[in-house]
């Protein structure tokens, strides 16, 4: 497959979200920050499925990335199209259902891909109300495709923090059955209109006007699958990606130890000098 240089995909927005987006949220009532980790990997063959650094979001609940039998919006097309998670970026970002979000940049080639068996991970900041991150939301472009991508359809379908306030986490398997067409370009394989095949420039596939569906798979005997002949993803039991949203302990919880042992010994030599 090719991902090298002559390969064009719209990576830079990406690249400058990854960098530039931390915002910070919170986490209420018993705790007043949260650090966490998350990781994905790419599961798939060798030679298989792979995709686009993935954007992830946590949001409270108002943020749909889409809808089945609709049609896709503007930055849902650029995503599944071209890989460019500008778009989506600004959209989270204006839909005042969260602050903290990012695109997580794979370790493969000048585009950051991630192929089988590679593996990325970001820290994310939260503070503040628990009601604008308990929720995540993911998604990348597969490749190579025309506009085949991976999503949660459900904006409450992974949930962070409970309703009192305790951590969740999340780790799921992205599988084969969950990868859909945005609906935007006509599934030709020509190399030409296919990212990671030879596509040289954006938005240069033809125009579907179509509605976000299941992928039917790609064509067999097709360009996708010479290039990638591992990647029939409608394969029974077909695995693309695991995906942890993790805790990762704050190291001032010592130093917080150490100063509650301080007030218990000065409590202590307190009461043996009124004792005396």
């Amino acid at each position: 497959m090719n991902i090298n240089g002559n390969t064009w995909l719209n990576i830079p927005g990406a690249i400058a979200t990854a960098i530039a987006v931390t915002s910070t949220l919170t986490i209420s009532s018993a705790a007043t920050a949260a650090k966490l980790k998350v990781t994905v990997e790419n599961i798939a063959p060798t030679q298989g499925f792979f995709f686009s650094p993935l954007w992830v979001g946590f949001h409270n609940g108002n943020f749909d990335t889409f809808d089945l039998d609709v049609a896709a919006p503007e930055y849902l097309e650029a995503l599944a199209e071209d890989a460019n998670t500008a778009p989506i970026t600004a959209a989270f970002a204006n839909s005042g259902a969260g602050q903290t979000q990012a695109t997580i940049l794979g370790p493969t080639g000048p585009f950051q891909v991630l192929t089988s068996g590679d593996t990325a991970s970001m820290i994310f900041e939260l503070d503040g109300s628990l009601d604008s991150s308990r929720y995540f939301s993911y998604a990348a472009m597969g490749l190579p495709s025309n506009d085949a991508f991976i999503a949660n359809e459900n904006p409450f379908g992974i949930k962070i923090f409970d309703d009192d306030g305790s951590f969740l986490g999340a780790d799921f398997i992205v599988t084969g059955d969950r990868v859909w067409d945005a609906g935007t370009e006509v599934n030709d394989e020509i190399p030409a209109n296919t990212a990671a095949l030879a596509q040289a420039a954006p938005n240069t596939g033809v125009d579907e006007n179509g509605v976000v569906t299941f992928h039917p798979g790609f064509l067999p005997g097709g360009n996708i699958l010479a290039a990638a002949p591992n990647g029939d993803f409608t394969t029974p039991g077909y695995e693309i990606a695991r995906i942890t949203v993790e805790s990762v302990p704050e190291p001032t919880n010592t130093l917080g130890l150490f100063a509650f042992g301080g007030l218990f010994f000065f409590g202590n030599s307190l009461r043996k000098c009124f004792k005396k």
